[in-house]
């Protein structure tokens, strides 16, 4: 007796590839958002690990470091070493700042002040908490 072998059809190969797009379709500008979320929420988290070393700094030497000290007078004391923001810049510090007694903040994906979305600044006054 000779077994029956039987493959999938034209038809059927084409409704999986349609399938298969339109779930593409949906899926992909999902995923493609994810990774400017995840530099948002790491900037923010930057920042608030940043801001809790300066008031660690300020609990030891009552006042923050000015301007000029930068953000360098917290290491290595305060904090292990500063990192870049999420899109390469150095985290930029005022003391006193424009928002409060010291601003903590980055530009954004674009580097320059102001912007909406992605190239919006983010700072200590406006970091989600």
């Amino acid at each position: 007796m000779r077994q029956k072998t039987r493959g999938f059809t034209l038809i059927e190969v084409m409704v999986v590839v349609v399938i298969l797009s339109i779930l593409a379709a949906i899926i992909v500008p999902k995923v493609m958002d994810r990774p400017d979320t995840a530099r948002l929420v790491k900037a923010q988290s930057d920042i608030r690990a940043i801001e809790s070393a300066l008031n660690l700094y300020k609990l030891d030497n009552f006042d923050y470091p000015t301007t000029d000290e930068g953000l360098e007078a917290l290491v290595p004391k305060y904090i292990a070493r500063l990192s870049n923001d999420p899109w390469g810049n150095p985290y930029l510090y005022l003391s006193p700042g424009l928002h409060g007694d010291m601003d903590v903040y980055t530009l954004g994906a674009d580097g320059l002040q102001g912007g909406t979305g992605m190239n919006a600044d983010i700072g200590n006054w406006n970091a989600e908490q």
